[in-house]
């Protein structure tokens, strides 16, 4: 079984030197890809020297900041190319808790995509301020309103995939980024019959680094569960 966690960066150097070797101890299958868009702060270099010595640390370098989404996909395209057999998703703040991983490994024993929920079991988010919350909270209401999506946390960016998943959904056409990206690979999961499941998972704000958190983010995750929900309809999602 082969395993294989995305982890997109920008500026994560401090966060990055300990998420790394917290990750790879989980599982021996475990490998991990870093895709850093050029981070000023030499992230991008920092795990290029690592890979040098660890083969188990992937990396991929992109010129610019280009988004979360777009990192993801491209994280996706490596995996299916490297025939991995599960993908995660995962934030490189220790917001996703790497001991986290082995409930995701035994979830997906009978389901095709897993998700980390904040929103079972009671809400499970420690240091955010209550503004953030809420507007976390209610957007997952809001999506399920509109979507039908029959999840708890729909923005929620921690992840395990079976590659089976990624390989029927058309990557070329996911075009969203930030919160509006985790709906979009999940409601078209959904929709392709894909078993999902969530797990309660803690989620602890970021310790160290900057939120990349914008009103551009959310803007775009307002009209994109309206743009899934059309296309559905019309059977061209």
């Amino acid at each position: 079984m082969k395993i294989l966690v995305i982890i997109p960066t920008y500026n994560e150097l401090d966060n990055i030197r300990k998420i790394i070797p917290a990750v790879l101890s989980q599982d021996e299958n475990i490998d991990i890809l870093i895709v850093d868009d050029n981070s000023p702060d030499n992230t991008g270099k920092y795990v290029e020297e690592k890979s040098r010595v660890e083969p188990r640390i992937k990396l991929i370098k992109r010129p610019g900041k280009m988004g979360l989404g777009t990192a993801y996909i491209t994280g996706f395209k490596y995996a299916i190319d490297h025939n991995y057999d599960l993908v995660f998703e995962m934030d490189a703040d220790f917001s996703h808790d790497p001991k986290e991983i082995p409930n995701f490994l035994e979830a997906i024993k009978d389901a095709d995509l897993v998700l980390g929920s904040r929103y079972i079991n009671g809400v499970r988010v420690l240091n955010w301020p209550m503004q953030r919350l809420l507007l976390s909270y209610f957007a997952s209401v809001y999506t399920r309103t509109i979507t039908g999506l029959p999840i708890h946390d729909t923005t929620g960016g921690f992840k395990c995939f079976r590659i089976e998943v990624l390989k029927a959904i058309n990557l070329d056409k996911v075009k969203s980024n930030g919160y509006s990206f985790q709906i979009e690979m999940t409601y078209k999961a959904f929709k392709k019959n894909f078993r999902i499941k969530e797990i309660p998972i803690v989620f602890t704000d970021r310790a160290k680094g900057k939120s990349k958190m914008s009103k551009k983010i959310v803007y775009e995750a307002v009209f994109m569960v309206w743009k899934l929900r059309i296309r559905s309809i019309l059977g061209i999602l």
